[in-house]
């Protein structure tokens, strides 16, 4: 599982060296292939290929019929590409997101459980500034943790 925030920096040619511990899970998992992409343009997901490959085959018990999975499947499409990491623990991230998402220098690479998102610094500073955690997020994470039994 990833977890955390790891500070990095996308080098000029639009390769992100993984953070350390990152990287080192990557490896227990033998993943060096992954699935980049976004839902919406703002930040990347790195995905390990088979994680990604699990979550396409969740979205096709929908089929992409259903027009949320089509247009989810549209946006990652568009944004995605799949890479390998290179023997320095780089990789690529794909140009049109790279621009989208303003990925051009320092960024935060944050541990999603089953993904890493990468996400512009400043933007991201700005965005958990505006976007603070209420009680009522707080209230609802806990009857998400701790489910309230039917009586």
């Amino acid at each position: 599982m990833f977890r955390g925030n790891r500070p990095a920096k996308i080098d000029e040619k639009g390769r992100l060296k993984l953070p350390a511990a990152f990287k080192e899970l990557l490896e227990a998992q033998s993943a060096a292939h992954f699935y980049i992409t976004s839902a919406t343009g703002k930040t990347a997901e790195i995905w390990p290929l088979s994680e990604w490959e699990k979550r396409e085959a969740k979205l096709m018990e929908f089929g992409t019929l259903n027009p949320t999975v089509n247009k989810y499947l549209n946006a990652t499409s568009y944004y995605g590409q799949e890479v390998e990491m290179d023997n320095q623990g780089r990789v690529l991230l794909p140009q049109i997101l790279r621009e989208k998402a303003v990925l051009d220098a320092e960024v935060s690479v944050l541990g999603k459980t089953t993904y890493l998102e990468v996400a512009n610094e400043a933007n991201l500073k700005q965005q958990l500034a505006a976007d603070e955690v209420t009680n009522d997020d707080l209230q609802m994470l806990s009857d998400i943790v701790n489910p309230r039994k039917a009586s």
